[in-house]
């Protein structure tokens, strides 16, 4: 007598019957072409999704309304039928005025957000005249050496109507402090200035790797900007957190979302502990995702990000404000996805990326140009770009319904899946007493440097595919695409504009403001002040660092 196999759904017995009766023949007929599917984060996919893969979640509490806790399906109730994301290309090349440029170019094609790339030196903190510099100035984004840089940068561009972005981190208060000295030259009211400062230093030694300060001040840097700017400019966001270079450095979709949001935590964690209002201070804190090759990976990626955060921020900080709870991000297409090889493939790969971040929910959206796998992008590779967002927007619908593949079994499943994967991370890091303690420990380098290498063995077996390289690649092919070079003069352009900066000022008056902010931060005051009045007596970016280095010292990263 056959024993009468028990399920615990209807839905697991309709799946087994399927399995049986129409799988199984079709399967021994045709079999199917590789014994394994996997996500580009080397994630096993299932043949088939049903109810049965989703009985743990519940539509109410874990899936709700759009605008409604937890999230999941986005912030807003009606998503992009009121307002479409921001469209925030990210440029900056060689000096001001030639970055000033393509940000007009930008602007009168639609763009609706500016986000600016700094170059090397000034992601360091040094001068362009600094001997570090050399050879490096305006090579991988726009020079800014003082004030005088930045009143060029943002000439004939109202600072507040314009929201910009800023990709800096170990000295982001000074280039904050630039900024709003700019826009008070302006005469813009600080109450409506709004952008974004990406501030995020926690990532920096997790994968990116540019610091300058030891981590336990540096990290008093970003509580700074955020006191400074919810009392004084409360529509600015003084941090992106950002998952964005995590992915980049290796680490898988689970990855980035788990260490992005728990490096959100630790912000907020110190924001707390410095005597900060949660209700305050936090609703201006934004994230910063990739959008990588794994369609379905990557919107439940977005989807989870926000669940956990409002459970978190209610659960942990016993927030109560409705936008302290509102996870808002913006989103980059994947740069390590591109390839040299059959560089026009990289369109493609765009579009799709930035699809899934759109049917995420994503706030603003920069798309990567097919030609910056070769150098930085040229003024037709930027508008491409810009039309891949345009043409989402205006010609595909996804834009017309709201999370349009939520409830999808997959979809949830996934989503599910990366909420469980993020909170097993939170455990092992709240067990080794939070971030700062675990990225001094190693542990979220170590682990993206394995995942990193698992993948690239991957592709080497020929198990992940990437078009043009390891699959479809053609003999004799040509990359010949045009690129932008950048003018080996742009450093001497930048030290005459630097030298003349030093000429007009006052140096007693930049002596004086030196020697304050180094009091500050010696007392373990707020910089900010001290910080913008260096700024507006024309200190330089690589003075004021300085002064901060005489006090808080270097941070050299230990061998892992």
């Amino acid at each position: 007598m056959s024993e009468t196999k028990e399920f615990s759904s209807p839905a697991e017995a309709s799946v087994e019957r399927w399995e049986r009766e129409t799988l199984e023949p079709a399967l021994r007929k045709r079999p199917e072409r590789k014994k394994r599917f996997e996500t580009v984060s080397l994630e096993e996919v299932g043949r088939l999704y049903t109810p049965a893969d989703t009985s743990d979640v519940d539509y109410e509490r874990d899936i709700s309304f759009p605008g409604e806790f937890p999230y999941t399906r986005g912030i807003h109730p009606t998503g992009y039928r009121g307002k479409l994301w921001t469209m925030r290309q990210f440029a900056g090349f060689g000096t001001p005025e030639e970055t000033n440029a393509r940000f007009k170019y930008l602007l009168e094609h639609g763009q609706t957000g500016l986000s600016v790339a700094y170059d090397l030196p000034t992601l360091m903190g040094y001068d362009a005249d600094s001997p570090l510099s050399e050879g490096e100035v305006g090579k991988c984004g726009v020079a800014v050496s003082s004030l005088a840089d930045m009143e060029v940068l943002f000439d004939g561009i109202p600072l507040e109507q314009v929201t910009v972005s800023q990709t800096i981190n170990a000295p982001a208060s000074v280039l904050l402090a630039m900024y709003l000295v700019v826009a008070e030259k302006q005469g813009a009211d600080f109450n409506k200035i709004s952008g974004t400062l990406q501030n995020d230093i926690l990532k920096e030694y997790i994968a990116q790797k540019e610091w300058i300060y030891p981590i336990r001040p540096a990290m008093k840097l970003v509580v700074d900007t955020f006191e400074f700017c919810t009392r004084h400019v409360p529509k600015y966001n003084p941090i992106s957190v950002s998952g964005y270079h995590i992915r980049e450095a290796g680490a898988t979709a689970l990855q980035e979302l788990a260490f992005t949001l728990r490096d959100g935590i630790e912000y907020v964690q110190w924001g707390v502990d410095a005597g900060l209002d949660v209700d305050e201070f936090v609703p201006r804190i934004s994230f910063f995702f990739n959008a990588h090759n794994d369609f379905f990976e990557e919107i439940a990626k977005y989807r989870a990000a926000r669940r956990i955060w409002s459970r978190v921020m209610r659960e942990r900080f016993n927030a109560r404000e409705e936008r302290t709870l509102q996870l808002r991000f913006h989103t980059q297409t994947a740069g390590v996805s591109l390839t040299v090889q059959q560089p026009l493939n990289n369109i493609v790969r765009v579009a799709i990326q930035a699809l899934a971040g759109v049917i995420g929910g994503t706030q603003s959206l920069h798309t990567d140009a097919y030609d910056e796998a070769l150098a930085l992008p040229t003024d037709q590779a930027a508008l491409i770009a810009l039309r891949t967002q345009q043409i989402i927007a205006e010609e595909t619908g996804v834009p017309n319904t709201v999370d349009p593949l939520g409830g999808s079994y997959f979809v949830e499943s996934l989503t599910k899946k990366m909420e469980d994967g993020a909170l097993d991370y939170f455990d092992k890091i709240d067990s080794m007493g939070g971030m700062v303690e675990a990225i001094e420990k190693g542990f979220p380098q170590r682990e993206i440097q394995e995942s990193a290498y698992q993948y690239q063995k991957s592709v080497e077996r020929g198990e992940q595919t990437i078009v043009g390289v390891n699959k479809y690649a053609m003999e004799g092919e040509s990359a010949e695409v045009p690129t932008l070079v950048i003018n080996e003069n742009v450093r001497e352009r930048q030290l005459a504009r630097l030298e003349q900066a030093k000429a007009r000022r006052d140096n007693g008056a930049v002596a004086n403001a030196l020697e304050k902010l180094k009091q500050a931060a010696r007392g373990g005051d707020n910089t900010m002040p001290a910080t913008i009045e260096a700024v507006r007596a024309y200190a330089t970016l690589g003075e004021i660092c300085d002064a901060l280095r005489d006090v808080y010292g270097l941070y050299e990263e230990p061998a892992f």
